[in-house]
């Protein structure tokens, strides 16, 4: 089903794109079932149990095929990322660090063909994985660094909202994961519709701020 949604994601995304890409007959779809293969050939038990597979994926390919890619690397990249986190929701895996697809020219690599190397990579000073994802879709990936929110301009996500307080609330890395903190603010911080001061952030946690919405994901 994960494989079904990413190929009609990518033929609905990129529509056209690839009857003038991919002559050599290499298809994304292969990619990604290559990939998620990979993911289920990492699995290892984590330091806090739980089944922690590889999270950043380079992709080698020929120059010929690179350069047909060229057009929608960037909706491949984003897609293929994608897929491993769905998969990893599907199957409870989880992530020592955010998600990275990278594609790599191989002078070796006969046209049509690829690879998939697939490594464990913690995050930045040992935060683990995890995302915001905003209403408009785009993903905000979470670091070793507090994330600010609030009107202030100074804040990492600004939000030109007037039920928002200038200073309204931060995500912090800690241990393995993420925790909302309310700063203080007039109209408080939500989670899942439930107001919080401070909440250790779960998959697919709903996050409110005034009247925005995001979504967090641990993958």
């Amino acid at each position: 089903m994960v494989l079904r949604n990413f190929e009609r994601r990518l033929e609905r995304i990129v529509e056209g794109a690839f009857s003038r890409a991919f002559k050599s007959g290499l298809r994304p779809i292969e990619i990604g079932r290559r990939l998620t293969r990979e993911m289920d050939d990492t699995r290892s038990v984590g330091v806090r149990g739980g089944t922690v597979v590889a999270n950043h994926f380079t992709v080698n390919l020929s120059q010929q095929d690179a350069d047909e890619f060229a057009e929608v690397t960037d909706t491949m990249q984003r897609e293929l990322a994608d897929l491993a986190r769905e998969h990893a929701r599907e199957e409870h895996y989880t992530f020592m660090g955010p998600v990275e697809i990278v594609f790599h020219v191989d002078p070796k690599m006969r046209v049509g063909a690829f690879s998939v190397e697939a490594r464990l990579r913690e995050g930045d000073g040992g935060a683990g994985a995890g995302s915001i994802v905003l209403p408009s879709g785009e993903r905000f990936v979470l670091g070793d660094t507090i994330v600010t929110i609030g009107r202030l301009p100074e804040s990492v996500l600004v939000l030109e909202d007037p039920n928002v307080s200038r200073q309204h609330a931060e995500i912090r890395p800690s241990g393995n994961g993420f925790v909302l903190a309310d700063l203080g603010s007039t109209n408080g911080s939500k989670v899942n519709g439930i107001k919080v001061s401070e909440r250790v952030l779960q998959d697919g946690d709903e996050l409110t701020f005034g009247s925005t919405s995001f979504r967090f994901e641990a993958s």
